[in-house]
């Protein structure tokens, strides 16, 4: 009997795993996120990109009110088996919510944080004037 692959990931004590999404082709790293083992599955069912929102307590498939789908190529567990590497095609060119192309736009410089990547779309044009954390 083969063993399922969701018993093997060594989930957090809120039943989580950190994701990172890659962007294939580029190797950029998109954004980070959870997945709890529904979204887990999801994911290797639908391959697309489906998380565990922590702020809105619920599944989140990725590009559900963006458009913005994450389409997975490859999916990577780490040695201890407690940390994921997504390998997607980003649909839209658009990974976070504030219109950015990745969620990595704060790079300390000179003692402060500071926005360093251009947002490519109005947060408010993509989500309809309501704040999403997609």
């Amino acid at each position: 009997m083969t063993q399922n692959p969701l018993d093997i990931v060594r989930w957090n004590d809120q039943g989580l795993i950190p994701v990172i999404a890659q962007e294939k082709g580029t190797g950029q790293i998109l954004m980070m996120a959870w997945m709890n083992r529904e979204a887990l599955a999801q994911t290797l069912e639908k391959r697309e990109a489906v998380y565990w929102s922590r702020s809105r307590g619920r599944l989140w498939h990725k590009g559900e009110s963006s458009g913005h789908v994450q389409v997975v190529h490859d999916i990577r567990l780490d040695c201890d088996y407690d940390a994921l590497l997504l390998t997607v095609e980003q649909k839209g060119g658009i990974a976070c919510h504030t219109g950015r192309h990745h969620c990595f736009f704060n790079q300390y410089r000179d003692g402060q944080w500071v926005d360093v990547d251009p947002v490519l779309k109005d947060p408010d044009a993509i989500y309809g004037g309501g704040k999403s954390h997609e």
